[in-house]
């Protein structure tokens, strides 16, 4: 009875430990790369704004 306890606890600990994990790497996949993908663009576009800005008084 005693090793039957012991695996069942040790089973479901392990589930739940990665069922965790995976809940993270799902809202990192889904949320917050899709955030900085948006910021590394906006970035991009406002360094190609100051280029053109520079470049057309450049006479």
């Amino acid at each position: 009875m005693k090793h039957k306890f012991a695996k069942g606890f040790f089973l479901g600990t392990l589930m739940t430990v990665s069922a965790v994990c995976g809940s993270v790497v799902a809202f990192k996949k889904s949320y917050i790369e899709p955030v900085e993908t948006k910021v590394e663009e906006i970035n991009d576009n406002r360094r190609k704004a100051n280029r053109k800005r520079h470049s057309a008084h450049q006479g």
